[in-house]
Protein backbone atom coordinates (compact mmCIF):
# COMPACT_ATOMS: atom_id res chain seq x y z
CA UNK A 1 0.00 0.00 0.00
CA UNK A 2 1.34 3.41 -0.73
CA UNK A 3 1.89 5.82 1.94
CA UNK A 4 -1.26 8.35 1.13
CA UNK A 5 -3.20 5.96 -0.88
CA UNK A 6 -5.66 2.77 -0.04
CA UNK A 7 -6.59 0.90 -3.01
CA UNK A 8 -10.11 -0.37 -2.60
CA UNK A 9 -11.82 -3.40 -4.53
CA UNK A 10 -15.76 -3.28 -4.24
CA UNK A 11 -18.12 -6.43 -3.97
CA UNK A 12 -21.92 -5.67 -4.55
CA UNK A 13 -22.20 -3.21 -7.43
CA UNK A 14 -26.11 -2.71 -6.37
CA UNK A 15 -26.78 0.79 -5.52
CA UNK A 16 -25.19 1.39 -2.34
CA UNK A 17 -22.06 -0.03 -3.60
CA UNK A 18 -22.32 2.49 -6.49
CA UNK A 19 -22.68 4.98 -3.73
CA UNK A 20 -19.15 4.23 -1.98
CA UNK A 21 -17.76 4.04 -4.98
CA UNK A 22 -18.58 7.49 -6.32
CA UNK A 23 -17.61 8.77 -2.94
CA UNK A 24 -14.41 6.92 -3.14
CA UNK A 25 -13.71 8.19 -6.67
CA UNK A 26 -13.92 11.75 -5.16
CA UNK A 27 -11.19 11.04 -2.23
CA UNK A 28 -7.63 11.65 -3.36
CA UNK A 29 -6.27 8.81 -0.47
CA UNK A 30 -8.36 6.21 -2.25
CA UNK A 31 -7.94 4.52 -6.06
CA UNK A 32 -10.70 1.80 -6.96
CA UNK A 33 -8.62 -0.62 -8.70
CA UNK A 34 -11.94 -3.74 -9.39
CA UNK A 35 -15.65 -4.02 -8.61
CA UNK A 36 -17.33 -7.78 -8.42
CA UNK A 37 -20.75 -8.34 -9.03
CA UNK A 38 -22.70 -11.69 -9.89
CA UNK A 39 -24.30 -10.08 -12.42
CA UNK A 40 -21.66 -8.18 -14.08
CA UNK A 41 -22.67 -7.27 -17.51
CA UNK A 42 -21.79 -4.84 -20.16
CA UNK A 43 -24.06 -2.53 -18.77
CA UNK A 44 -21.41 -2.33 -15.25
CA UNK A 45 -18.54 -2.49 -17.20
CA UNK A 46 -19.69 0.42 -19.44
CA UNK A 47 -20.54 2.04 -15.75
CA UNK A 48 -16.96 1.08 -14.64
CA UNK A 49 -15.10 2.19 -17.24
CA UNK A 50 -16.68 5.73 -17.24
CA UNK A 51 -15.12 5.99 -13.78
CA UNK A 52 -11.82 4.57 -15.05
CA UNK A 53 -12.45 1.50 -12.46
CA UNK A 54 -9.90 -0.80 -14.45
CA UNK A 55 -11.55 -4.43 -13.44
CA UNK A 56 -14.72 -6.06 -13.24
CA UNK A 57 -15.59 -9.37 -12.29
CA UNK A 58 -18.65 -11.68 -11.43
CA UNK A 59 -15.65 -13.50 -9.02
CA UNK A 60 -15.52 -11.46 -5.87
CA UNK A 61 -12.42 -13.93 -4.73
CA UNK A 62 -10.47 -12.73 -8.03
CA UNK A 63 -10.68 -9.33 -6.49
CA UNK A 64 -9.93 -10.34 -2.69
CA UNK A 65 -7.36 -12.50 -4.26
CA UNK A 66 -5.29 -9.11 -6.15
CA UNK A 67 -1.78 -8.45 -4.42
CA UNK A 68 -2.74 -4.62 -5.24
CA UNK A 69 -5.86 -4.65 -3.62
CA UNK A 70 -5.68 -3.32 -0.07
CA UNK A 71 -9.28 -3.11 1.21
CA UNK A 72 -12.47 -4.43 0.15
CA UNK A 73 -15.58 -2.76 0.37
CA UNK A 74 -18.36 -6.07 1.00
CA UNK A 75 -21.68 -4.46 -0.12
CA UNK A 76 -23.25 -7.46 -1.28
CA UNK A 77 -26.60 -9.07 0.07
CA UNK A 78 -26.21 -9.86 3.43
CA UNK A 79 -26.47 -13.94 3.55
CA UNK A 80 -22.36 -13.16 1.68
CA UNK A 81 -21.40 -11.24 4.34
CA UNK A 82 -19.84 -13.82 6.65
CA UNK A 83 -17.85 -15.41 4.26
CA UNK A 84 -16.37 -12.58 2.53
CA UNK A 85 -15.34 -11.25 5.72
CA UNK A 86 -13.62 -14.24 6.49
CA UNK A 87 -12.22 -14.60 3.52
CA UNK A 88 -11.07 -11.29 3.14
CA UNK A 89 -9.36 -11.69 6.23
CA UNK A 90 -7.59 -14.80 5.76
CA UNK A 91 -6.08 -12.65 2.37
CA UNK A 92 -5.04 -10.06 4.90
CA UNK A 93 -7.28 -7.15 3.98
CA UNK A 94 -8.71 -4.66 5.72
CA UNK A 95 -12.77 -4.75 5.31
CA UNK A 96 -15.23 -2.44 5.17
CA UNK A 97 -18.91 -3.83 5.46
CA UNK A 98 -22.93 -2.78 4.90
CA UNK A 99 -24.99 -4.15 8.04
CA UNK A 100 -26.05 -6.57 9.77
CA UNK A 101 -23.01 -8.39 9.34
CA UNK A 102 -25.22 -11.25 9.20
CA UNK A 103 -28.95 -12.79 10.45
CA UNK A 104 -27.22 -14.94 12.62
CA UNK A 105 -25.35 -14.06 16.04
CA UNK A 106 -22.88 -16.74 15.96
CA UNK A 107 -21.96 -16.37 12.81
CA UNK A 108 -21.55 -12.38 13.01
CA UNK A 109 -19.08 -13.59 15.98
CA UNK A 110 -17.45 -15.90 13.96
CA UNK A 111 -16.70 -13.28 11.32
CA UNK A 112 -14.96 -10.63 13.96
CA UNK A 113 -12.84 -13.51 15.50
CA UNK A 114 -11.44 -13.91 11.98
CA UNK A 115 -10.73 -10.53 11.32
CA UNK A 116 -9.20 -10.02 15.46
CA UNK A 117 -7.27 -13.14 14.40
CA UNK A 118 -5.88 -11.54 11.35
CA UNK A 119 -4.76 -8.39 12.94
CA UNK A 120 -6.89 -6.69 9.99
CA UNK A 121 -9.65 -3.55 10.49
CA UNK A 122 -13.24 -3.84 10.05
CA UNK A 123 -15.76 -1.01 9.64
CA UNK A 124 -19.35 -1.19 9.77
CA UNK A 125 -21.48 0.49 8.01
CA UNK A 126 -23.67 2.27 10.47
CA UNK A 127 -23.39 5.43 8.48
CA UNK A 128 -25.70 7.38 11.17
CA UNK A 129 -22.92 7.56 13.33
CA UNK A 130 -21.33 9.98 10.61
CA UNK A 131 -24.48 12.57 10.20
CA UNK A 132 -22.88 16.13 11.40
CA UNK A 133 -26.21 16.65 13.90
CA UNK A 134 -26.10 13.00 15.55
CA UNK A 135 -22.43 13.53 15.99
CA UNK A 136 -22.74 17.01 17.43
CA UNK A 137 -25.02 15.37 19.93
CA UNK A 138 -22.45 12.91 20.70
CA UNK A 139 -19.94 15.74 21.06
CA UNK A 140 -22.43 17.28 24.01
CA UNK A 141 -22.86 14.15 25.28
CA UNK A 142 -19.31 13.41 25.86
CA UNK A 143 -17.78 16.48 26.72
CA UNK A 144 -20.43 16.93 29.57
CA UNK A 145 -23.00 19.48 28.40
CA UNK A 146 -26.00 18.02 28.98
CA UNK A 147 -24.68 16.47 31.97
CA UNK A 148 -25.42 12.98 33.03
CA UNK A 149 -28.01 11.41 30.14
CA UNK A 150 -30.84 10.38 31.55
CA UNK A 151 -33.29 9.66 28.44
CA UNK A 152 -32.42 8.84 24.69
CA UNK A 153 -35.60 9.57 22.11
CA UNK A 154 -35.28 8.21 18.79
CA UNK A 155 -37.79 8.66 15.97
CA UNK A 156 -36.94 6.32 12.73
CA UNK A 157 -39.45 6.11 10.03
CA UNK A 158 -39.48 5.70 5.99
CA UNK A 159 -41.63 7.31 3.72
CA UNK A 160 -43.05 4.34 2.43
CA UNK A 161 -42.72 0.41 2.94
CA UNK A 162 -40.16 -1.82 1.00
CA UNK A 163 -41.85 -4.03 -1.74
CA UNK A 164 -43.00 -7.77 -0.25
CA UNK A 165 -39.86 -9.28 -1.84
CA UNK A 166 -37.48 -7.45 0.39
CA UNK A 167 -39.91 -7.83 3.24
CA UNK A 168 -39.55 -11.41 3.03
CA UNK A 169 -35.82 -11.53 3.12
CA UNK A 170 -35.07 -8.29 5.29
CA UNK A 171 -34.62 -10.20 8.90
CA UNK A 172 -37.62 -8.16 10.51
CA UNK A 173 -38.09 -4.29 11.37
CA UNK A 174 -35.73 -5.02 14.40
CA UNK A 175 -32.96 -6.47 12.47
CA UNK A 176 -33.08 -4.85 8.95
CA UNK A 177 -34.44 -0.85 10.12
CA UNK A 178 -34.17 -0.83 14.45
CA UNK A 179 -30.99 -2.13 13.67
CA UNK A 180 -28.94 1.31 13.14
CA UNK A 181 -31.07 3.01 16.26
CA UNK A 182 -29.89 0.12 18.62
CA UNK A 183 -26.64 1.43 17.22
CA UNK A 184 -27.48 4.78 17.69
CA UNK A 185 -28.94 4.72 21.27
CA UNK A 186 -25.52 3.15 22.35
CA UNK A 187 -23.35 6.37 20.24
CA UNK A 188 -25.52 8.96 21.97
CA UNK A 189 -25.88 7.40 25.14
CA UNK A 190 -21.93 5.97 26.01
CA UNK A 191 -23.33 3.35 27.64
CA UNK A 192 -24.30 -0.44 26.29
CA UNK A 193 -28.06 -1.47 26.64
CA UNK A 194 -29.10 -3.67 29.51
CA UNK A 195 -32.69 -5.19 28.47
CA UNK A 196 -35.63 -4.10 26.16
CA UNK A 197 -39.53 -4.71 25.96
CA UNK A 198 -40.68 -4.69 22.80
CA UNK A 199 -44.09 -3.76 20.96
CA UNK A 200 -45.07 -4.02 17.27
CA UNK A 201 -48.30 -4.30 15.16
CA UNK A 202 -49.20 -4.35 11.69
CA UNK A 203 -51.12 -0.87 10.68
CA UNK A 204 -49.91 -0.17 7.60
CA UNK A 205 -50.04 -3.05 4.83
CA UNK A 206 -51.00 -7.15 5.84
CA UNK A 207 -48.08 -7.45 3.43
CA UNK A 208 -45.47 -7.62 6.99
CA UNK A 209 -48.04 -9.98 8.74
CA UNK A 210 -47.65 -12.62 6.27
CA UNK A 211 -44.02 -12.73 6.29
CA UNK A 212 -43.98 -12.60 9.80
CA UNK A 213 -43.26 -9.55 10.34
CA UNK A 214 -44.50 -5.83 11.73
CA UNK A 215 -44.27 -2.41 10.40
CA UNK A 216 -44.63 0.03 13.59
CA UNK A 217 -42.68 -0.76 16.22
CA UNK A 218 -41.75 1.20 19.86
CA UNK A 219 -38.89 -0.48 22.03
CA UNK A 220 -37.79 0.68 25.39
CA UNK A 221 -34.35 -0.06 26.61
CA UNK A 222 -32.59 0.22 29.86
CA UNK A 223 -28.71 1.24 29.99
CA UNK A 224 -25.92 0.26 31.94
CA UNK A 225 -25.22 3.77 33.08
CA UNK A 226 -28.73 3.71 33.96
CA UNK A 227 -30.42 5.76 31.27
CA UNK A 228 -33.42 4.99 29.74
CA UNK A 229 -34.13 4.99 26.45
CA UNK A 230 -37.14 4.86 23.30
CA UNK A 231 -36.81 3.83 20.26
CA UNK A 232 -40.25 3.95 17.47
CA UNK A 233 -40.13 2.90 14.00
CA UNK A 234 -42.72 3.17 11.38
CA UNK A 235 -42.05 1.68 7.98
CA UNK A 236 -44.45 4.72 6.43
CA UNK A 237 -44.21 8.48 7.12
CA UNK A 238 -46.59 10.09 5.01
CA UNK A 239 -44.66 13.29 5.18
CA UNK A 240 -41.12 11.94 4.44
CA UNK A 241 -37.96 10.60 5.98
CA UNK A 242 -38.42 11.39 10.15
CA UNK A 243 -34.95 11.05 11.87
CA UNK A 244 -34.95 12.95 14.86
CA UNK A 245 -33.14 12.11 18.26
CA UNK A 246 -33.07 13.81 21.67
CA UNK A 247 -30.58 13.26 24.92
CA UNK A 248 -31.89 14.79 28.05
CA UNK A 249 -29.55 14.59 30.86
CA UNK A 250 -29.15 16.38 34.44
CA UNK A 251 -28.02 19.54 33.00
CA UNK A 252 -29.85 20.16 30.01
CA UNK A 253 -30.60 18.29 26.68
CA UNK A 254 -29.62 18.44 23.26
CA UNK A 255 -31.46 17.07 20.04
CA UNK A 256 -31.20 17.19 16.39
CA UNK A 257 -34.38 17.53 14.57
CA UNK A 258 -34.92 16.33 10.68
CA UNK A 259 -32.93 18.22 7.72
CA UNK A 260 -34.67 19.74 5.04
CA UNK A 261 -34.30 21.05 1.45
CA UNK A 262 -34.28 24.43 2.88
CA UNK A 263 -35.04 26.64 5.73
CA UNK A 264 -37.36 28.98 4.25
CA UNK A 265 -40.90 29.47 6.69
CA UNK A 266 -43.51 31.09 4.72
CA UNK A 267 -46.40 32.47 7.18
CA UNK A 268 -49.76 33.44 5.47
CA UNK A 269 -52.94 33.83 7.12
CA UNK A 270 -53.76 29.90 5.54
CA UNK A 271 -51.13 28.63 8.16
CA UNK A 272 -47.27 28.13 8.32
CA UNK A 273 -45.35 26.71 5.69
CA UNK A 274 -42.27 24.87 5.28
CA UNK A 275 -40.86 21.79 3.01
CA UNK A 276 -41.32 18.18 4.47
CA UNK A 277 -38.25 16.48 5.19
CA UNK A 278 -35.51 15.05 2.99
CA UNK A 279 -37.43 12.16 1.52
CA UNK A 280 -34.84 9.10 2.05
CA UNK A 281 -31.76 7.68 3.22
CA UNK A 282 -29.80 8.45 0.26
CA UNK A 283 -30.69 12.18 0.69
CA UNK A 284 -30.56 12.71 4.37
CA UNK A 285 -27.47 11.04 4.97
CA UNK A 286 -25.82 11.84 1.69
CA UNK A 287 -22.57 13.41 3.80
CA UNK A 288 -22.68 10.94 6.10
CA UNK A 289 -21.83 8.06 3.43
CA UNK A 290 -18.68 9.95 1.96
CA UNK A 291 -17.49 10.99 5.70
CA UNK A 292 -17.74 6.66 6.30
CA UNK A 293 -16.12 5.72 3.80
CA UNK A 294 -12.76 8.70 3.81
CA UNK A 295 -12.82 8.00 7.79
CA UNK A 296 -12.45 4.01 6.94
CA UNK A 297 -9.21 5.44 4.91
CA UNK A 298 -7.79 7.46 7.17
CA UNK A 299 -7.46 4.38 9.59
CA UNK A 300 -6.08 2.42 7.41
CA UNK A 301 -3.54 5.05 6.43
CA UNK A 302 -2.42 6.24 10.25
CA UNK A 303 -3.20 2.65 11.62
CA UNK A 304 -5.84 4.14 14.07
CA UNK A 305 -8.72 2.33 15.17
CA UNK A 306 -12.32 2.21 13.53
CA UNK A 307 -15.48 4.49 14.06
CA UNK A 308 -17.63 1.60 14.19
CA UNK A 309 -15.99 -1.80 14.65
CA UNK A 310 -17.14 -5.75 15.16
CA UNK A 311 -17.74 -5.58 18.69
CA UNK A 312 -20.48 -2.39 17.18
CA UNK A 313 -21.50 -5.23 14.80
CA UNK A 314 -22.31 -7.96 17.69
CA UNK A 315 -24.14 -5.52 19.84
CA UNK A 316 -26.59 -4.20 17.59
CA UNK A 317 -27.73 -7.56 16.77
CA UNK A 318 -27.93 -9.05 20.25
CA UNK A 319 -30.43 -6.03 20.92
CA UNK A 320 -32.18 -6.72 17.70
CA UNK A 321 -32.48 -10.09 18.52
CA UNK A 322 -33.84 -9.10 22.44
CA UNK A 323 -36.33 -6.87 20.78
CA UNK A 324 -37.59 -9.62 18.50
CA UNK A 325 -37.45 -12.24 21.37
CA UNK A 326 -39.32 -9.77 23.64
CA UNK A 327 -42.24 -8.70 21.18
CA UNK A 328 -42.69 -12.66 20.56
CA UNK A 329 -42.76 -13.42 24.47
CA UNK A 330 -44.15 -10.27 25.72
CA UNK A 331 -42.37 -9.22 28.46
CA UNK A 332 -38.93 -7.65 28.78
CA UNK A 333 -35.52 -9.30 27.88
CA UNK A 334 -32.42 -8.54 29.58
CA UNK A 335 -29.14 -8.75 26.94
CA UNK A 336 -27.96 -11.34 29.01
CA UNK A 337 -30.50 -13.69 27.50
CA UNK A 338 -28.95 -13.94 24.26
CA UNK A 339 -26.11 -15.33 23.69
CA UNK A 340 -23.05 -13.27 22.87
CA UNK A 341 -19.07 -13.38 23.87
CA UNK A 342 -16.89 -10.96 24.94
CA UNK A 343 -14.91 -9.13 22.15
CA UNK A 344 -13.22 -5.96 22.89
CA UNK A 345 -13.97 -3.04 20.90
CA UNK A 346 -10.88 -1.44 19.51
CA UNK A 347 -13.64 1.70 18.27
CA UNK A 348 -12.27 4.89 17.84
CA UNK A 349 -13.61 7.93 19.47
CA UNK A 350 -14.93 10.58 17.10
Amino acid sequence: MGKDKVRIGIIGAGRIGKIHADNLLRNPHAEIVGISDLFAGPELEAWASSRGIPVVTTNSSELISMPNVDAVLICSSTDTHVPLIEQAAQAGKHIFCEKPVSMDLTQTQAAVAAVQKAGVKLQIGFNRRFDHNFRRIRTHVQDGTIGDPHIIKITSRDPSPPPAEYIRVSGGIFMDMMIHDFDMARYLSGSEVEEVYAQGNVLINPVFAEHGDVDTAIVTMTFANGAIGVIDNSRQAVYGYDQRVEVFGSKGSAAAANDHPNTAEISTAAGLMRDKPLHFFLERYNEAYVQETALFIDAIIHDTPVIVDGHDAVQAERIALAAKMSMERGRPVKLSEVPGVSLESQTATP
